[in-house]
């Protein structure tokens, strides 16, 4: 794990923090947030000290105290306790900052239990198995030799305080914990050098290391070895094992001295080696990024001294304080590269993960502005020296928030941030005078120099943020602007200032050679990425397709090469038997191969010398290995690797960098575009390759590789694979704001329509009465096209009267209940101002709910916001106010989206319509529905004159966004809905029934009675039923109804989701349909489906079940009884099911009442069509545990 060091004694104690993930660890994040909710807490408190002040300390005792170093209120330890005449002093361990500090009686608090749920975040440790020494020196016999220690000298502690104050990543593996104390192997990393600090310190003679307990080693070459490790007879020159059985660097070639090292290796220096190969690079992390990051791998067109330290790095004075006063933990690993070059005014191209971080440019930019008398030169003229180009405003907005809190510790530099829209007057208008840095995007910039021809004249340092994206999205724009830069900087008054262009981003673009080329002069590139180095290493990428048998004849053939450089080829296999496998089958073809594996580590040393040796041109070297090997062999000079087993995306990125030698400089090359490749990665595609395809497609696309087409089926099908999974999510906010979801492959939420949740009770969307004119009340703005509201009935608008009761009702005293066990999802009131809301409880955290007063997430079903409100707030809601459904509706504005490829709307639109329309009501034409989302075209705000008889129309909201210069017509948003929606396949059987409404003016008495019904008519964005947004006559349709439609009308009815609960047992699946006074009943069974439906009363049943696996529909029956109706499923093959239907439905749970009875059978004869019977004994069958914990999905 990486840890991060806070404090420390010497090497036998000293206290950590845990960084990522892992054992032992919290999220840096919830100790910001458990902070912030102490100091809010216990500043508050402050008028009533004694309710949370203890009565009596002692030593020992766990305590909040006020830190006055720290400024903040911090969990402590008290270690002592020192009384003066009128108060008394106590020493306190801060538990989360391995501080020790002085404070008084009156800054100590009681720890309440909800601050003490986490961990402690400092982790006491000591270097495991590694003790002190010291030097005895005797005088009589004039000897001094090294002898074990009972405490650490401070030569020692000097040295392990330097060693990890140089470091730039720091891991630790854990051993042991004993007494709250972490015993761990320690491993720093300084210039690129992996260094096992226990081992270090025992090299170095300030440490010995104890021996293990038991022992299980005897032969005579151990016992020797070890005689050899006694510190107490320690040979002048020793050899380092620390040094010895390093892991190879990636930057570095495999050590030449490695037979030397074999030759005095111990059974300890063998575990040394493991930890030092295996454990220091072990990755658990499902992505490329992790696994290429944590080796810390780096590709470079020139040498570059890192920056690894804080301290060292070029930056000047006062960024470094206020860089520390933030606890800044960087440079990392990418910046320690990357800052050096940009702080001398270099051109730089960085790709890492973490690419689009601005600490990557912002400090060492900022650096260079400081010295003013490079800019002495430039013409004294308005116009910024530096640019920084975002993708977008949101990104633009961060960057510039970035520069202000570090402007104040440089020379004042005036940035600005710049978003222009359309209008040509606000880019007139701008002023820049005085502004040395400029924060905006291609297009902003583009509109400004119309107006501002000169604003390139001043301009030294051109930085564009995050390219990859600028690149791809604005291609022409940047050129334009490159160009523009290029021409500026050409004339004689600018020939001795600086010129600097850096690009920083996550991925390598094709555009980006060019820009190398015709615009940067000798730039550095540094690459942390693996697999963009290898598309910027001009690694070929060939895809082979055959069959999992055929997999050994392709490889033949592909070994079946002739060339005259010299051939390494690496074959990578997943297990030992597959590399057997291999290795015979090349040597039976006459191929010679090595072969290396976990079960013949033996060969180590043969094997390395045979792949170092030196070979003449035209030879070829073959190697077999498991993936398991790559890390302890080093190997970076292969020139082809073939994946004969597949590569997940854990481990492609780690084969790459076996051919890291080989990647082309393409830069240096005659040629940006040239074709030759020294390095090649062949792919064995097979039946069998399904599961890692869709991830492989993306990287080969972006690799601009030959793509087979039966690479595309397989990606197809695990992208309808992925989008299935997200079938019970909220359908996706950009595709019903805008008709599109750009980022569809890595979007959590749906892209498809739900029927049981989009179309409520499957009813099909033609027989869904036709959208008219309404009167809406915005009352929450979620954006500039997006408002939660309510659709009013100027008649008679039934919430207005509820309204008027609710408020009444708790103007009494006596009726405001406060709530003392909150349920999830349950109805209750809450007072706002002088206002009372009904609200619906969302979510209770976890860590919250034993506390006597906590946070809890609350949604105005009336108004569709959502809030954090203290759980003592909530009052009782009498059941007659919650009989009317939640009346908030979300909107939807048509046929308008941001300006400049966009995907979220600029706030000042956002603003700007908020102040508009909140809480005014508007009349809008429904043109298109889905679930409880109404989309709107137009939305006019309507004024009516009285007087005149008359209506005038004030706005549009849509011309009103136009007019703001940024939003831009979209024509496409409603046909991509009605195609989203075209590709719902409308079900045989919904054919047969008769048209049904969904209108619905009061709520039921299942819905009065069920507060779970009615949580799902009204949530937020997609379970709310339609019939709210459906209205009949409206004044603003101004055209009548047709009789036809009104005959229409009168025969619909009305239909409803029964409540369904089910259990099973190994043979059965049993669902029981909650129904009193069943009439009309029919259940018809299919292979992988079962279609319910019912009247009781005037109301209309209808499930449409489509399951989880197969059942056999002519053994599967039903059987009506008074208040139910009970359906046994047959499963075609025996054993549980996880879920009862492939969709994930509210209306559907598991009954926990049947979780013990393991043993019953069914009752119901298999085989019988229908029973009737008005009472029978219950007997149910059992769940597994699989179904049993949760609903249904």
């Amino acid at each position: 794990m990486e840890v991060l060091v806070l404090e420390i004694e010497n090497p036998g104690c000293f206290w950590v923090t845990v960084k990522g993930c892992g054992p032992y660890v919290v999220d840096e994040m919830e100790y910001k947030i458990l902070n912030a909710e102490m100091n809010q807490f216990y500043d508050k408190s402050s008028k009533n000290v004694d309710e949370v002040k203890p009565v009596m300390v002692e030593e020992g005792q766990t305590c909040v105290v006020f830190s006055e170093e720290l400024k903040c209120w911090c969990r402590a330890v008290i270690k002592s306790i020192m009384y003066c005449t009128d108060h008394y002093q106590t020493e306190c361990f801060l538990v989360d900052y391995a501080k020790y500090i002085f404070v008084k009686s009156k800054d100590i608090r009681i720890a309440l239990e909800a601050f003490m749920q986490i961990p402690y975040r400092a982790k006491k440790c000591r270097l495991y198995r590694t003790k002190p020494v010291t030097l005895r020196i005797d005088f009589c016999e004039d000897t001094a030799k090294i002898v074990p220690a009972k405490r650490w000298d401070s030569a020692a502690t000097r040295y392990f305080q330097n060693l990890l104050k140089g470091t730039t990543q720091m891991k630790a593996k854990l051993c042991a914990v004993e007494d709250n104390i972490f015993d761990v192997f320690l491993y720093v990393t300084i210039k690129d050098e992996k260094v096992c600090v226990n081992d270090d310190l025992v090299s170095k003679n300030f440490a010995r290391f104890e021996e293990a307990k038991e022992n299980t080693g005897s032969s005579a070459d151990y016992e020797e070895n070890q005689t050899s490790l006694n510190v107490e007879c320690l040979p002048v020159k020793t050899v380092n094992p620390a040094l010895a059985f390093r892991p190879v660097l990636f930057q570095e070639k495999v050590s030449t001295n490695v037979e030397t090292a074999l030759a005095v290796c111990t059974s300890f220096l063998e575990e040394t080696y493991q930890r030092s190969s295996t454990d220091l690079n072990e990755n658990n992390a499902p992505s490329f990024q992790n696994l290429s990051e944590e080796r810390n791998f780096v590709f470079l067109s020139n040498k570059i001294e890192p920056s690894s330290v804080l301290e060292t790095a070029p930056l000047f004075g006062d960024l470094k304080k206020e860089l520390t006063r933030k606890k800044f933990l960087g440079p990392n690993f990418t910046e320690s590269y990357c800052w050096p070059p940009v702080a001398r005014g270099c051109d730089v191209v960085a790709i890492s993960y973490q690419g689009n971080d601005p600490f990557l440019y912002i400090p060492p930019v900022l650096t260079f502005l400081q010295s003013g008398s490079c800019y002495k030169a430039l013409p004294n003229r308005n116009g910024p020296l530096a640019l920084i180009l975002c993708p977008g405003w949101k990104k633009a907005q961060l960057v510039f928030e970035l520069l202000k809190a570090y402007e104040r510790c440089s020379r004042q530099l005036h940035p600005m941030l710049i978003i222009l829209g359309q209008n040509k007057e606000e880019a007139r208008n701008v002023k820049i005078r005085g502004c040395e840095v400029i924060v905006t995007t291609p297009y902003s910039l583009l509109r400004l120099f119309e107006h501002h021809s000169l604003l390139f004249c001043r301009l030294c340092h051109l930085v564009l943020d995050e390219i990859e994206v600028l690149f791809s999205d604005a291609t022409e724009e940047v050129f334009t602007i490159l160009d523009c830069y290029k021409k500026a900087i050409i004339s004689e008054e600018r020939e001795y200032s600086p010129h600097q262009i850096v690009g920083v981003g996550t991925r390598w673009n094709k555009h980006i050679a060019h820009l190398i080329k015709e615009f940067m002069n000798d730039p550095y590139i540094v690459v942390t990425a693996m697999e963009e180095a290898s598309i910027y290493g001009n690694v070929q990428q060939v895809v082979r397709r055959c069959t999992n048998s055929e997999r050994t004849a392709v490889l033949l053939k592909i070994l079946d090469f002739t060339h005259s450089n010299l051939q390494k080829v690496l074959v990578f296999t997943n297990s030992v038997n597959e590399a057997e496998m291999v290795h015979k089958a090349l040597k039976s073809n006459s191929i010679f191969s090595l072969k290396m594996h976990k079960e013949s580590e033996f060969n180590f040393k043969y094997i390395l010398e045979q792949w170092t040796k030196k070979y003449s041109s035209g030879t070829h070297v073959v190697l077999v290995l498991t993936d398991d090997c790559m890390q302890s062999l080093g190997i970076t000079d292969a020139t082809c690797v073939v994946h004969f087993s597949f590569p997940s995306p854990r481990i492609f990125g780690q084969r790459l960098h076996s051919m890291s030698d080989n990647f082309c400089n393409v830069i240096k090359g005659s040629s940006v575009d040239q074709e030759y490749t020294k390095a090649r990665s062949v792919i064995l595609l097979t039946e069998n390759s399904a599961c890692h395809a869709l991830g492989m497609l993306r990287y080969l696309q972006h690799a601009e590789a030959e793509i087979p087409p039966e690479l595309h089926e397989f990606a197809a099908k695990m992208l309808e694979a992925e989008e299935d999974k997200k079938f019970s999510r909220p359908l996706c906010a950009y595709l019903k704001t805008f008709g599109i979801c750009k980022n569809r492959t890595v979007c959590p939420d749906r892209h498809q329509i739900n029927l049981q949740i989009d179309v409520p009770q499957n009813v099909p969307a033609k027989i869904i009465p036709t959208p008219g004119c309404v009167t809406i009340l915005p009352l929450h703005i979620v954006n500039a096209t997006n408002y939660f509201g309510r659709i009013v009935d100027k008649q008679k608008d039934q919430y207005t009267i509820l309204a008027e009761e609710i408020n009444e009702y708790f103007k009494k005293p006596s009726n405001k209940i406060s709530v003392k066990n909150v349920e999830k999802l349950a109805f209750y009131g809450l007072c706002e101002k002088t206002l009372f809301h009904r609200v619906q409880v969302v979510e209770i955290s976890p860590k919250e709910e034993e506390n006597v007063f906590f946070n809890i997430k609350i949604k105005y079903i009336d108004e569709g916001r959502t809030s954090q409100v203290q759980s003592y707030q909530l009052l009782h809601l009498p059941a007659r106010f919650q009989c009317l459904p939640p009346q908030a509706v979300e909107f939807v504005v048509c046929r308008v989206k941001p300006i400049d490829n966009e995907i979220e709307w600029n706030p000042k639109v956002t603003n700007y319509i908020h102040h508009k329309i909140k809480g005014k009501l508007h009349e809008a034409k429904i043109v298109h529905t889905l679930g409880n989302t109404a989309w709107v075209d137009p939305m006019v705000r309507v004024t009516r004159l009285s007087d005149l008889k008359m209506s005038v129309n004030e706005y549009n909201i849509r011309s009103e966004i136009l007019s703001t210069g940024l939003g831009t017509d979209n024509p496409e948003h409603i046909t991509q809905l009605q195609k989203l929606c075209g590709h719902v396949k409308v079900l045989n059987h919904a054919k047969k029934l008769e048209p049904l409404s969904i209108k619905e003016d009061t709520a039921g008495p299942e819905n009065e009675s069920n507060p779970q019904n009615m949580s799902i008519q009204e949530n937020a964005t997609e379970n709310c039923n339609s019939s709210e947004i459906t209205l009949g006559n409206h004044p603003c349709d101004g055209v009548a109804q047709t009789k036809e439609a009104e005959d229409s009308t009168l025969h619909q009815r009305k239909c409803f989701y029964p409540e369904i609960k089910w259990f099973q047992n190994e043979e059965t699946v049993t669902v029981k349909v909650k129904i009193a006074s069943v009439a009309d009943c029919k259940c018809e069974f299919a292979k992988e489906k079962v279609v319910f439906s019912a009247r009781s009363g005037d109301k209309f049943y209808l499930a449409d079940m489509e399951l989880h696996q197969y059942i056999l529909a002519e053994k599967s029956t039903y059987v009506i009884k008074d208040k139910e109706t009970i359906i046994v499923l047959v499963k075609e093959k025996k054993g549980a099911w996880c879920k009862l239907m492939k969709s994930k439905n509210p209306h559907v749970s598991f009954d926990f009442e049947h979780w013990e009875d393991f043993e019953d059978k069914s009752p119901f004869p298999v085989g019988t069509k229908k029973l009737y019977c008005t009472a029978a004994t219950e007997e149910v069958v059992d769940s597994s545990e699989d179904s049993g914990t949760e609903s249904d999905e």
